[in-house]
């Protein structure tokens, strides 16, 4: 059976720092990887992040967002059965930071996955200086997310003061208290620098397990708690964006802004547009895609469809029945290799 990692932790608290790291770890171990971006975003910003360890031993997938969390789920369980026939020693799970951690159990607990994967860890990364005002959403997301945590990894300790990292346990004891969770931390934390881990380290999170632990669900839908806005293709100076930034975050108008992130090209350069108007000029792309992202699609010449079988039938009126169609799952994190007879 392949072992299976789930690395969570709430908005912003370095799981994608940490992954970089565990993954070359195991890769130095020669294990091969994979690992799987689950978020509910319409944008998946970390794994581009990650973008640096993908190679012969570590792949990457993604779960990407924008329907509703029955469809969120469907393809999380489709990637994890996907995952399973590729032979990987270990898979790295790193969800939202608002994930219902019931999905990854309960997944894991269905056939055929059930007989592919054993849980290896659930791996909890918090904030060593962690925030202390936390709505009550947000400290319900927090305590589900550490309530079956082998290790709590605290982030930024070596900038974090003793008092702080005794605050930020106290606080996780009393998010445990909350939701009605008997559990208690002390030894499960782990508080270290991350750029000064040893293997004896790596070995500890290794095998660190997880915690079968009951707390009391509370009914929240991440959409309700939390929401995200995303753009595409914005043009907008580096020195606009920046003061954009600070406003947004000083203005009490638009809400309580947990945080931005992203990519911004600071250097002209065609190449994406070069590539797609080639596609364009010679095939028909139609994307499978829900109505929210509908509008930019088709500004950017691609035509759209609520699902597989009214694509076929807009490709077959478009090519005549006996044409051959490709049908490509998950989009643009899937390479496409024409095969030669």
């Amino acid at each position: 059976m392949v072992k299976i990692d789930l690395i969570t932790g709430f908005l912003g608290s370095g799981k994608t720092t940490f992954i970089k790291k565990y993954a070359k770890y195991l890769i130095d171990q020669g294990l091969n990887i994979g690992i799987l971006e689950n978020d509910f975003g319409a944008v998946n910003v970390d794994m581009m992040l990650l973008q640096d360890i993908a190679g012969e031993k570590c792949t990457l997938e993604m779960v990407a967002g924008g329907c509703d969390k029955d469809c969120h789920r469907r393809r999380f369980r489709t990637k994890l059965i996907a995952m399973g026939m590729c032979g990987y020693d270990r898979v790295l799970i790193e969800p939202s930071g608002i994930f219902d951690m019931d999905e990854f159990f309960d997944a894991l607990h269905e056939s055929p996955l059930d007989r592919w994967y054993e849980i290896g860890n659930v791996i909890t990364v918090v904030d060593a200086m962690l925030e202390e005002n936390l709505s009550e959403d947000a400290e319900f997301i927090l305590a589900s997310e550490v309530a079956n945590a082998g290790i709590v990894l605290l982030s930024k300790a070596q900038e974090a003061a003793e008092t702080d990292i005794e605050r930020t346990k106290a606080h996780l004891n009393k998010a445990m208290e909350s939701v009605h969770c008997d559990r208690r931390f002390e030894k499960e934390i782990f508080a270290k620098d991350w750029n000064k881990l040893s293997d004896a380290d790596f070995k500890k999170i290794q095998s660190a397990g997880y915690v079968g632990a009951d707390y009391e669900k509370k009914d929240i839908a991440e959409e309700d708690a939390f929401q995200s806005l995303y753009f595409m293709n914005l043009t907008i100076p580096v020195e606009k964006l920046e003061e954009k930034v600070k406003q947004i975050f000083n203005d009490k108008e638009c809400g309580n802004i947990f945080r931005i992130k992203g990519f911004m090209q600071t250097k002209p350069d065609q190449w994406e547009y070069q590539i797609q108007c080639r596609i364009l000029m010679q095939h028909k792309v139609i994307y499978v895609m829900c109505e929210e992202n509908r509008k930019m699609a088709q500004e950017m010449g691609f035509a759209v469809a609520n699902d597989v079988n009214e694509a076929l039938e807009m490709a077959i009126k478009e090519k005549g029945k006996d044409a051959h169609i490709s049908i490509i799952p998950d989009g643009v994190s899937v390479m496409v290799k024409k095969l030669e007879n």
